[in-house]
């Protein structure tokens, strides 16, 4: 688990597997409206009974430095339908994986809670999930910096009818975890929820809806979202929000 340590500003602490030993990545607060917004909703009393889980869901894309294009497209061209490459394997069908399997290490050597590029769930709950991913974020910048490659938290990097990127947030309370559009993303005028939907605003999987416990997903975030903006803004609407 990361080291939080409260000074005059909220200071957290990561191992750094750039210079190992008594080494470390710093994050500071800067006092910016969102964070002090977010700090003032997860420091509300009824949020810290609820214990509000985060998992948030990260996705990039990985350019080649000097064509500006997708790591294994061809320059200037396009890719085969994505079929072969949806969770593929294979030289021919997998691009990047020792930036990722790198980033993947370095991020549980600094103590950030991941699973893929899944933040969370982070504990301590609440504003950490923000902390941990701007952290997460900064990991990946220097290991694809070292890599040669150029990364994007852009939601629409490449026009056209191709995926974008997201950061789908999934979320649970304690109440929530006991017994009491095209693309596979909502249209962002509509919102709906839905069961095992993987075009619904909100989504509800199987086991929540079997166990009648559980967590949900919101679809909405794109991938360059600030943590503290959509952390809080679930947290508040859930818990606090009275209509």
């Amino acid at each position: 688990m990361m080291d939080l340590a409260r000074v005059k500003h909220r200071v957290k602490t990561a191992k750094s597997y750039y210079a190992l030993g008594q080494h470390f990545l710093i994050l500071l607060d800067e006092e910016t409206i969102s964070l002090y917004k977010s700090a003032e909703i997860f420091n509300h009393p009824d949020v810290n009974a609820e214990e509000p889980w985060f998992g948030i869901e990260q996705e990039y894309t990985l350019f080649q430095q000097h064509a500006k294009w997708p790591v294994g497209w061809p320059v200037g061209g396009f890719p085969g339908p994505q079929g072969p490459y949806y969770c593929g394997i294979g030289a021919d069908k997998s691009f990047g994986r020792e930036i990722v399997d790198a980033y993947y290490k370095a991020c549980l050597y600094a103590g950030i809670e991941i699973s893929e590029f899944q933040v969370g769930p982070a504990v301590p709950v609440g504003i950490s999930a923000g902390d941990q991913l701007w952290v997460a974020r900064y990991i990946l910048e220097r290991i694809t910096e070292i890599a040669g490659i150029v990364l994007s938290f852009d939601p629409k990097p490449i026009p056209g009818d191709w995926y974008g990127a997201d950061a789908h947030t999934n979320y649970s309370t304690k109440s929530m975890r006991s017994e009491e559009g095209k693309h596979e993303t909502a249209n962002i005028k509509t919102f709906k929820w839905g069961m095992a939907d993987r075009e619904a605003s909100i989504r509800v999987g199987r086991e929540t809806e079997r166990d009648g416990k559980g967590y949900f997903e919101d679809r909405r975030p794109a991938s360059n979202m600030d943590p503290y903006v959509v952390t809080s803004m679930i947290t508040e609407t859930t818990i606090l929000w009275k209509p």
